[in-house]
């Protein structure tokens, strides 16, 4: 349990920090700038963010489906 509890909070740390840049870089290039490339990269660096947080939770759930499942081949 410990292992996944470690995957989890490392990808909802890294998650939230990408997204809060995504959404800083969003609000610059909606409001601040005149380049629209600037808004574009803010909504791809959120979408980044939220990418990376599914990835380690489908990381977690694949761990603890390894761990449930019992191990070799019936052999009948």
């Amino acid at each position: 349990m410990e292992s996944k509890l470690k995957i989890l909070n490392a990808a909802r740390s890294v998650g939230c920090t990408v997204l809060t840049i995504g959404i800083a870089i969003f609000f610059y290039g909606f409001f601040g700038s005149d380049y629209s490339a600037v808004t574009g990269i803010g909504i791809g660096t959120i979408m980044g963010a939220i990418f990376i947080f599914l990835i380690g939770v489908f990381f977690v759930v694949t761990e603890e489906m390894n761990e449930k499942t019992d191990k070799g081949v019936k052999v009948f």
